[in-house]
């Protein structure tokens, strides 16, 4: 299946995974690192990246 740069952009592009209720959140990388982002979910700072599978 071909991969085209729009969808990969879509689904990987800035999103990020809480490691404690795994929700997705799609968050500047800058402020992720910095700990400014937390988890809407369960107020968690705890993130990850998505993995590309």
């Amino acid at each position: 299946m071909a991969k085209f740069p729009e969808a990969e952009a879509r689904r990987f592009h800035r999103v990020f995974i809480c490691k404690k209720c795994k929700h997705k959140i799609r968050a500047d990388n800058t402020a992720v690192i910095a700990g400014k982002v937390k988890c809407r979910y369960c107020g968690s700072k705890a993130l990850r990246p998505v993995r590309k599978k």
